[in-house]
């Protein structure tokens, strides 16, 4: 062979070992470049093989290969936070990114996959969403009077290549409401009936209905009792007067201010009519008042009657009155005044409503009047003589009196004489003070116009118990000295 021909073959066998070398170089480079995704933060990225390289530093973040430099990928230095908010109040969403280079960051509504804002543009045409801060760090999505449409997830992502991002949740509350189109309006039913009162209401999260009288009483639903009972509907079976009234239906669920609703039960009902006292007694020229207690609904027509039938009215002699205690409850009154003969005897009391009528009779008789006492025993002398002066009557006809004994025994027993004159003329009632009598005169005894018994009248007339033992000593007395 010649040269030439050998250094053909020499050229193409070196030819096919340099072919040889570069494919087991070119297999060798694919298969390191075929790795599992890698967990970055709580989330598995799925790494584009003809772009990534994986190396994994102290801080869990990765190498990006560009250029012959090595880039720190972007991170999230804190959870993007859920939210809960009332509606018709503002909700800020806070992401925070470190490192962020020439990355963006977006947001986005997770459920409608709608791209929210780019950086620092906002792409959706919702006016109520904005950004509230885009310093190249902080990334706060801001919604504006929140509706409850603004409810779910919403994502805060880096276009990292794969992507990176985080999401939070957006809790719209609402206050409860009552729909009035779905609940119960003032009621009226007959006495025994069966009633379900319904009280709907909005809001989020659902209401509870809790059921309460306004007046604080006791409700009662059959054989239970309670204050107060919880569900939409209140079911009252066979209803009676103690019923009527107004209930509230309330609904709260947390969010405030809680909701009422008034609803009035009425329960119908034929008069019912007691009379606490079937019998008045009263003496002529006195004024009397005759009482019938009445329950009925609807409110009733009421009146009074004599035994005759004769309707009365208001005059100068009788007036009429009706108080009410509650809505079935009610005191009718008839007040006489200056009562006569001829107005004793029966007077009627009649009820009547829509659903029947009553009446009841009260008998008003006459009382004898009580006759005075002939001796009034309470005189007007307390403002002509007080005790003081009656004092000092009595020590006059002491002094009057004492004289040794002996002495004038005939004065003596003059003076025990008027005395005894004295008390016996008051017991008939027919005593003249200040005159003196014809048997005084002939005898010469003293009078009751003498100084000391004159006083001694009125004093007697007075006290008139005292005076007589006051006497029956001085009698005694005198009766010893003589």
């Amino acid at each position: 062979m010649s040269t030439d021909h050998h250094r053909l073959i020499l050229f193409f066998s070196i030819f096919i070992i340099s072919t040889c070398q570069g494919s087991r170089h070119h297999s060798r480079t694919a298969t390191n470049q075929q790795q599992p995704a890698i967990e970055d933060d709580g989330h598995q990225d799925a790494l584009d093989n003809r772009l990534w390289t994986s190396k994994q530093l102290n801080d869990h973040e990765y190498l990006y290969p560009m250029g012959g430099h090595d880039f720190v990928l972007p991170r999230f230095a804190e959870p993007v936070n859920n939210v809960t908010v009332v509606a018709g109040r503002d909700a800020t969403l806070h992401c925070v990114v470190d490192n962020l280079q020439k990355f963006k960051v977006a947001w986005v509504r997770v459920d409608t996959h709608s791209i929210l804002t780019i950086h620092n543009k906002v792409i959706t045409r919702n006016y109520r969403i904005g950004l509230a801060q885009a310093d190249g760090r902080n990334w706060d999505l801001k919604i504006s009077n929140v509706a409850e449409s603004d409810r779910g997830f919403y994502m805060c992502q880096i276009n990292t290549d794969p992507m990176r991002y985080q999401e939070a949740y957006i809790e719209v509350v609402v206050p409860p409401d009552i729909i009035d189109s779905e609940s119960s309006t003032d009621t009226i039913v007959r006495e025994g009936s069966n009633v379900s009162l319904t009280c709907a209401a909005s809001g989020h999260p659902k209401p509870n209905i809790l059921w309460r009288r306004e007046d604080g009483a006791s409700i009662t639903r059959g054989k239970l009792k309670s204050s107060s009972f919880d569900g939409e509907v209140l079911v009252l079976p066979r209803v009676s007067r103690l019923h009527i009234g107004a209930y509230l239906c309330i609904a709260s669920n947390g969010v405030p201010p809680s909701v009422s609703k008034r609803i009035v039960l009425n329960v119908q009902f034929a008069p019912v009519l007691w009379i606490p006292n079937q019998l008045e007694g009263t003496v002529v020229g006195q004024q009397v008042s005759l009482v019938c207690q009445i329950e009925a609904f609807p409110i009733p027509i009421v009146y009074w009657t004599t035994e005759n039938g004769e309707i009365i009215i208001d005059n100068s002699r009788f007036t009429m009155t009706v108080t009410l205690e509650n809505e079935y409850k009610m005191t009718m009154t008839l007040n006489i005044r200056n009562l006569s003969a001829e107005f004793f005897g029966g007077y009627r009391c009649i009820v009547r409503n829509s659903l029947g009528e009553t009446d009841g009779m009260i008998r008003l008789y006459e009382v004898p009047a009580v006759p005075r006492s002939s001796v009034d025993l309470d005189p007007p002398y307390d403002s002509e003589m007080d005790d003081s002066q009656s004092d000092n009557a009595l020590l006059k006809i002491r002094e009057k009196n004492n004289q040794p004994p002996g002495s004038n025994g005939h004065e003596a027993g003059s003076v025990g004489g008027s005395i005894k004159a004295m008390v016996d003329s008051t017991r008939m009632g027919s005593v003249s003070v200040g005159q003196p009598t014809d048997e005084s005169n002939n005898n010469g005894s003293e009078s009751l116009n003498s100084p000391g018994v004159g006083l001694l009248f009125p004093f007697a007339i007075h006290r008139l118990p005292v005076v007589v033992a006051i006497v029956v000593v001085l009698h005694c007395t005198l009766q010893m000295w003589a």
